[in-house]
């Protein structure tokens, strides 16, 4: 093969993106129940929202207390969610860097957020009743920093393309 004359192109850094999505998904975590606290009064609200994804609505009537089991099926949903969103957000913007990483990152948490709260609430009509700006905010720190995450942890990596 003729290096020369060989196309190439960018391929996705998959242990960027896993990792992007990790500690974006903790940092949203924080967010959302830190967030909770301050103008809600408890942040536990946003595990049971979580977890009521798996485990029905019934997690989530007050009073919105701790819950170990209901905590531990959050963080692995939030995780898994972050995970996979991570790896379509770095499909996505893997090729323009670290810039156009965080601001996609953010529209792209935006529209998590509008897919989440506006057609999901089709399947789970109570995540309608939680839309709000902390959510908007903890969605769109999701979306910019697993794209600043993943551009920051990428290794560049090039192959080529056959004709």
């Amino acid at each position: 093969m003729n290096r020369i004359n060989t196309k190439m192109r960018q391929v996705v850094d998959w242990s960027a993106a896993v990792w992007a999505g990790v500690i974006s998904g903790v940092v949203f975590l924080l967010i959302s129940m830190l967030l909770a606290y301050v103008y809600i009064g408890s942040p536990w609200v946003i595990t049971r929202l979580i977890a009521s994804i798996v485990m029905g609505p019934d997690v989530l009537p007050p009073p919105a207390t701790f819950d170990a089991t209901i905590f531990i099926v959050s963080v692995i949903i939030n995780l898994i969610l972050s995970i996979a969103f991570a790896c379509i957000l770095a499909t996505i913007f893997h090729r323009w860097g670290l810039l156009v990483g965080i601001i996609g990152g953010a529209l792209f948490g935006l529209a998590l957020y509008l897919i989440n709260f506006y057609t999901f609430s089709i399947i789970f009509p109570w995540f309608f009743l939680m839309k709000s700006w902390i959510m908007v905010i903890s969605h769109v720190v999701f979306g910019a920093l697993a794209g600043g995450i993943y551009e920051a942890l990428e290794v560049e990596e090039f192959v080529p393309i056959e004709e």
